[in-house]
């Protein structure tokens, strides 16, 4: 199975060639891919609106299809957005873990929701 940089990758131009079969390379540009990246977040978000936390730990069959479609709208539009950019986006996710794991150590961060200047 090949590793989740080769699977980016090929998700990376699979949304290329599908952006250039459309000729939508001319709308895709950093302030517009940020901009649905945001919309669909607010479409995800929708999904949850108003639940408990039993109801959105807890979705019906359908709903979390629903849900599991707005997340890759997400995911998509966000890898396009670092394509544009020339951003590995999984090395970017593998350094922000790093940053992340120093703002936010173990003995302090654990059990807690603080920020890391909270701690």
């Amino acid at each position: 199975m090949p590793n989740t940089t080769d699977r980016l990758d090929h998700l990376r131009v699979r949304l290329a060639q599908f952006a250039a079969e459309r000729d939508w390379d001319q709308f895709h540009n950093p302030k517009n891919l940020a901009m649905a990246v945001a919309a669909e977040v607010g479409e995800l978000v929708e999904h949850f609106q108003w639940l408990t936390f039993d109801e959105a730990a807890n979705l019906p069959a359908e709903t979390r299809e629903e849900v599991a479609l707005e997340a890759a709208d997400v995911f998509l539009f966000l890898l396009r957005l670092c394509d544009k950019l020339d951003i590995d986006l999984a090395d970017a996710a593998q350094r922000k873990l790093v940053l992340n794991a120093q703002k936010y150590p173990a003995d302090k961060a654990r059990g807690r929701a603080a920020k890391y200047d909270k701690l």
